[in-house]
């Protein structure tokens, strides 16, 4: 389907003859190679979930090792075979087992599980167009975001292991394919597989831009747009500026890895042998990394932040508190998010006045998000609440954003990072703020948006279960770490039963191991849930939650052009909950003020001077009819 075709339906009735020609799809171009965001959203959010899982299983393999360091596992061997002999973790695949699990969580599960499915699924449908700008861009992305998950778990397969240089591969164990056997062709399969994955990102955010900015329904200019869309709208702005950035420090790797080029390489000394490398410089790269590396922060939080507050908005049964103040932090987050990436090198021996410009920066990009937080807050306040498993999961980002935020404030610190920088301390606080808070965004939006995907509904009873073991677990486990950081225990290191004052720690490694354990059952619960409802779950209503969104008034079985006649036009904003004088609670942005006359007020129509005669006109009317019974 053509950019020019989707524009023509959105001005236009759908086109019969377009529609019955998609009647006839072939299970190919309907499930596989489709065109239609809809199942493009429902592929990203299987084949994130897929990787989810893989993700959490990886961390549970290196978590059983740091908790029983000295103990050996006949299971082990069996499943992974010469990666664990005797029983015990190789200690470079354990290192390589560190790498995957982050860099499949944080690229392929935050960044396009989370986009990718929400972006695709509500973009189109929120702002009132037949699909995406381009869908054979949107089908392409898909596709390189999927080849480029395929490669990365198929370096499992390989003789010498995945990568393990650490999910941020710095130089030189990233550089120098001898360096150990996670730098061989396991590093350059994990290279390769970010290219893909970057051509994923950049074809995706520049449609999700260009359907924002040119295919908005009649009446839906920027400030009547929810704040998933803003989120998702600046989330890709972020992607499409940051990305290249990646790619360039990657191009320049492979230059050094295989090309003799020393870019990141200097005075290298390898098995006793000087290495003919110079003038190069390891911080090089770390520069690049991190440029797109703390804009990736936000790509990962920002669709969390629009999604909880989009569900507690319509489940408060109150509008969003400081809308416009909301998308001015959402903004301001974008813009600061590019100047402040130098605080992930504070030990790097940097200039102390250039650390703390990077040091002030950090600390002012923290008034966006407290507003945020607080406007959260205030929505929620006396609000009528509706505690749904998405309403709970949103709750819960917004715990764990301020509980993780919070100790950002010390890493931030350049005098404190210094000391905190290569501890727990750190894993601690960006799996709070950045882990466990954007992966409670995305379950919020599963739970919340399930009807709209599936046409079914999930049981809430293993939602609330899901929750609680979920909520729990996540504090069970990365709570502790902040201690263990405070007393230098380091990351990244395969046992501490080497150093003597570091034994204290072990039972504290037993107990976050076993509480991830159970977390990761908890997941099961999910699964069984999200499966099961496919399949056989109650049939959904059209507005199961009484929103005012767009996406509600589509109806439940799908078409691919999402409205069957004319897309409806948009008359208010969509935060219309619970308005003084209304006959309902929540007033669809579809309905014109002229059948709402009873709770309009002067602001409603600040645009709209014909309305504005008329809302005064009725005032006046009723005013004298009262005086006169």
């Amino acid at each position: 389907m053509s950019t020019l075709s989707v524009q023509d339906h959105g001005a236009h009735q759908h086109d019969h003859d377009h529609d019955h020609e998609h009647h006839h799809d072939t299970f190919l171009t309907k499930y596989i190679f489709s065109q239609d965001h809809k199942m493009i959203a429902k592929q990203f959010l299987i084949t994130g979930i897929t990787m989810a899982v893989i993700a959490m299983i990886l961390s549970i393999l290196f978590r059983i090792q740091l908790a029983y360091p000295d103990k050996a596992f006949p299971l082990l061997e069996t499943l992974l075979g010469r990666f664990a002999p005797n029983g015990r973790l190789d200690p470079g695949f354990y290192l390589s087992l560190v790498t995957i699990h982050g860099t499949i969580m944080v690229f392929f599960v935050l960044t396009a599980g989370l986009s990718g499915t929400f972006s695709n699924l509500l973009i189109p449908l929120q702002v009132g167009a037949r699909d995406m700008a381009s869908p054979f861009m949107n089908m392409l992305s898909y596709w390189f975001f999927f080849t480029a998950s395929v490669i990365m778990l198929s370096s499992f397969f390989i003789e010498k292991g995945p990568a393990s240089g650490g999910w941020t591969i710095y130089p030189p164990l990233s550089a120098l394919p001898k360096a150990m056997k996670g730098s061989d062709l396991g590093m350059t399969l994990w290279l390769i597989s970010m290219v893909c994955f970057i051509a994923s990102s950049l074809l995706g955010g520049i449609n999700y831009v260009s359907t924002v900015l040119n295919m908005r329904t009649k009446g839906m200019d920027l400030w009547k747009m929810p704040l998933t869309i803003w989120a998702f709208f600046l989330t890709a702005i972020l992607g499409v500026l940051a990305f290249p950035v990646l790619v360039a420090g990657v191009v320049l790797l492979i230059f050094d890895r295989s090309f003799g080029t020393s870019f990141y390489l200097s005075d290298i000394v390898l098995n006793g042998k000087v290495l003919s490398f110079e003038g190069g410089s390891p911080i090089l790269f770390q520069h690049l990394f991190w440029f797109l590396g703390h804009p990736e922060v936000y790509i990962v939080i920002m669709p969390a932040m629009g999604i909880s507050s989009e569900i507690m908005s319509v489940n408060s049964r109150k509008p969003i508190f400081g809308y416009h103040a909301m998308v001015y932090s959402l903004i301001g987050i974008t813009v600061l998010s590019f100047i402040v990436w130098g605080h992930h090198m504070f030990v790097t021996g940097m200039n102390p006045f250039l650390g703390g410009v990077f040091m002030i920066t950090t600390l002012i990009i923290a008034v966006p998000s407290a507003v945020k937080t607080f406007n959260w807050l205030a929505t929620l306040w006396r609000g009528n609440i509706r505690f749904t498993p998405a309403m709970l999961f949103a709750i819960g980002m917004v715990s764990f954003f301020i509980s993780g935020g919070l100790t950002g404030i010390f890493l931030g610190n350049a005098a404190l990072d210094i000391n905190l920088h290569d501890t727990y301390f750190v894993v601690a606080h960006f799996h709070l703020v950045m882990g466990s808070a954007a992966i409670f965004g995305m379950l919020a939006g599963v739970y919340h948006w399930f009807p709209k995907m599936f046409g079914k509904m999930m049981d809430d009873r293993l939602g609330y279960l899901h929750f609680w073991l979920t909520f729990i677990g996540a504090y069970l486990v990365f709570f502790p770490m902040h201690f263990m950081g405070l007393d230098g225990v380091p990351r990244r290191y395969y046992a501490f039963t080497e150093f003597e004052s570091m034994k204290r720690w072990l039972s504290v490694n037993m107990f976050i191991t076993w509480a991830a354990i159970i977390s990761a059952l908890a997941q099961v619960g999910f699964l069984i849930n999200f499966i099961h409802s496919i399949f056989w779950g109650k049939k959904a209503t059209e507005n199961p939650w009484e929103s005012n969104t767009l996406e509600w008034t589509t109806p439940v079985e799908h078409l691919h052009g999402n409205w069957p006649g004319e897309i409806p036009t948009i008359y208010r904003w969509p935060y219309d909950y619970s308005k003084p004088g209304a006959d309902h609670d929540f007033i669809p942005q579809t309905t014109p003020f002229s059948q709402t006359m009873s709770s309009n007020t002067e602001h409603d129509f600040e645009d709209n001077e014909a309305g504005l005669k008329a809302y005064h006109e009725w005032v006046a009317k009723n005013k004298s009819g009262n005086q006169e019974s």
